[in-house]
């Protein structure tokens, strides 16, 4: 059985999808890009800043369905261009203390809106 995760404290889905589902003990939250819920509007600004509310976005999610990001086991990080990497690294890290989930980060022709960065991820309770 799912259950559908839903927060304005998250950015509304753009497109036939859920913000997360959770079935049992897992949490699959679809990709975030840099939107403020608060104003639906895309942030502008540095790397750092978006990959800021992306995490901010991603965390208000996991809060949601009484996961934290200690429960992360998995993300996957999409750049619009890999220079943004060291940026986006170092913001991605201040959120996990140890225990570091699995990873992959690629560089791709497009993300939805035109952002530089959007970041999904799988959590699970123990």
């Amino acid at each position: 059985m799912k259950s559908i995760i839903f927060t304005e404290k998250a950015p509304a889905p753009i497109g036939p999808y859920s913000q997360a589902v959770q079935t049992g003990n897992m949490l699959f939250i679809s990709g975030q890009i840099p939107i403020d819920p608060e104003t639906n509007e895309l942030i502008s600004g540095s790397i750092r800043d978006e990959a800021e509310q992306v995490m901010q976005n991603l965390g208000a999610l996991l809060l949601k369905a009484g996961f934290s990001f200690e429960n992360v086991v998995k993300t996957t990080i999409f750049l619009s261009e890999m220079n943004h990497f060291g940026d986006v690294n170092e913001v991605y890290g201040s959120y996990f203390k140890s225990d570091y989930p699995a990873r992959e980060t690629v560089a791709v022709l497009g993300l939805p809106k035109n952002v530089n960065i959007e970041i999904s991820l799988i959590a699970v309770k123990a």
